[in-house]
C-alpha cells in the first residue's frame, strides 16, 4: 500500500495550485485522509483532513483558502490551494488511515511529499 502525491510547483503569491494524492495497493478501505506540510526549519503541521463521509477540517491558517476533497472510487485525495502566500511554502505530504487485505487494522500511510514554493 502506498500514497503518491503530485502537483507541487512554483507559483506567485496570490496564485493557486491543486495537489493530488493517489492510493494504490491491496486496499480494503480508506478512513480519514490528510494533507500535512513541513516548511524548512519547522515542524510538520496538519493542513486539512477529510473523513470517508466527506467531513472536513482545517486550521485557521488555511481556512477559506484551501479545500480538501476526495474521490473514494478512485482512491484519491486532493488539495485545492487558492490565494497562496509565501508562508505556504513547504513540502506537502498526504497521509491516510488505510486497511489493506493483509491487516484487520487501519495503518497510517505517508506519501513521499511534493514541494510547493510560493514566491512574493
Amino acid at each position: 500500500v502506498q500514497l503518491q502525491a503530485s502537483g507541487g510547483g512554483l507559483v506567485q503569491a496570490g496564485g493557486f495550485l491543486k495537489l493530488s494524492c493517489a492510493a494504490s495497493g491491496s486496499i480494503v478501505d480508506i478512513n480519514v485522509m490528510y494533507w500535512y506540510r513541513q516548511a524548512p526549519g519547522k515542524e510538520r503541521e496538519l493542513v486539512a483532513s477529510i473523513t470517508s463521509g466527506g467531513s472536513t477540517n482545517y486550521p485557521d491558517s488555511v481556512k477559506g483558502r484551501f479545500t480538501i476533497s476526495r474521490d473514494n472510487a478512485k482512491k484519491m485525495v486532493y488539495l485545492q490551494m487558492n490565494s497562496l502566500k509565501p508562508e505556504d511554502t513547504a513540502v506537502y505530504y498526504c497521509n491516510a488511515d488505510i486497511r489493506s487485505v493483509w491487516s484487520y487494522k487501519y495503518l497510517e500511510v505517508w506519501g513521499q511529499g511534493t514541494l510547493v514554493t510560493v514566491s512574493s
